[in-house]
Formats: structure tokens, C-alpha cells, sequence
């Protein structure tokens, strides 16, 4: 019986949906049904999670994968396009924990790609490049608040009623991030493409 086969049956044995299976195993289910047709082989550790989620043995799946018509399981296997939008898609929307982590908020996407072990260049360069983007606005947004403190003070020297307001510059910061996460994950959700 080839892996796929041995997937819909025990994926069926536990009463699952293949979106619940999704779920459980952190994929998309697009991912599931092409791992179910038999279109993809699935990465070492994808397999694994299913054999976690559908609670049988590691072994009891990879043992599928020795059949000639499947092959072995690679140990790079490239995950499909949908797979790796929805991860930058994930790296993206992580993006909006500089709301409550401002200044080290891009550690958590950074954390999310070294989690994924992403083997796939032009993927660890886009993931790179949107964490990359804010390291820039933290400190883009550090100097603002430098430039209005600096400016403040050089009025307040020459007496001058006019301040620049602090408030105004944390929410036209903040908002630019906000814009500037929501560009990235349309460009990541629209493209045909791998990568940006």
C-alpha cells in the first residue's frame, strides 16, 4: 500500500476531515489533499506530524515510502508554493507584534523562520527581507522621535509656542509599519511565484 493510501485510511480510521488534520499538523489543507492524491511526498517532518496527529507509529508511515513507485522520503523536500505562502503569510501577520513589542518585535519573526529550518533560498531571502524591513522602522521609528525631541528643544529655545507632538509621531510611525506589513502580505498572498 503506497504512503498516500495509508494516510486517507488511517486519516479516515480516526474520524478526521482533512482540514482537521491540516489543523492538527500545521499545514495548509491544500497540503493534506496533495499529500492524500499522492501529487506530494511530504517532508520527514510533515510526515511525522501526521503520524503524531493520527496517533500511529513514525515508522508504521515511512515504511510506505520504501515502496519503488513512492521512494524514499527527501530529506529537502520543498514545500509546495500554497505552503510557502502561508508561512510568509504567518511571518507576516507576525509582524504586528511590534503593538505590543515595539522595539523587539522583529524577534519573533525571526524565530518563526529559524523554527520552519526553511531550506529554500529564495524563501529564506523574502522571510529575510520582510524582517529586514522591520529592523529599518524600529529604527526609522527611534530616530523620529530623536528628530521631533531635537527639534522640541531648539524651538523651546527661541521661545517659540510650537511643538512637534510626540503622539503625532507614534501614530503616523505606527501606522506606516501597519501599511508597510499589509503590502507584504499581498505581495506574498498574489504572487505566482516563490518569493516576493
Amino acid at each position: 500500500m503506497d504512503l498516500h493510501q495509508k494516510i486517507v485510511m488511517a486519516r479516515t480510521r480516526s474520524g478526521l476531515t482533512q482540514e482537521e488534520l491540516a489543523t492538527r499538523c500545521g499545514v495548509t489543507s491544500r497540503t493534506i489533499q496533495r499529500i492524500e492524491s499522492g501529487s506530494t511526498v511530504p517532508r520527514s517532518f510533515t510526515l511525522r506530524s501526521i503520524a503524531t496527529a493520527l496517533n500511529i507509529p513514525f515508522e508504521q508511515l515511512n515504511e510506505a515510502t520504501t515502496d519503488i513507485s513512492v521512494g524514499p522520503i527527501p530529506q529537502h523536500y520543498e514545500p509546495d508554493l500554497e505552503e510557502q505562502r502561508h508561512f510568509l503569510r504567518m511571518l507576516c501577520l507576525s509582524c504586528f507584534s511590534f503593538l505590543i513589542i515595539p522595539y523587539l518585535h522583529f524577534l519573533i519573526p525571526a524565530y518563526l523562520l529559524k523554527k520552519q529550518r526553511v531550506t529554500d533560498p529564495t524563501l529564506t531571502r523574502t522571510a529575510r527581507k520582510i524582517i529586514s524591513g522591520q529592523v529599518y522602522w524600529v529604527v526609522a521609528n527611534t530616530l523620529a522621535f530623536l528628530v521631533a525631541l531635537g527639534l522640541n528643544l531648539v524651538m523651546s529655545a527661541y521661545d517659540t509656542n510650537m511643538q512637534i507632538s510626540y503622539v503625532l509621531v507614534f501614530f503616523l510611525s505606527y501606522l506606516a509599519n501597519a501599511v508597510i506589513i499589509i503590502v507584504n502580505y499581498n505581495k506574498v498572498s498574489r504572487n505566482n511565484e516563490k518569493g516576493l
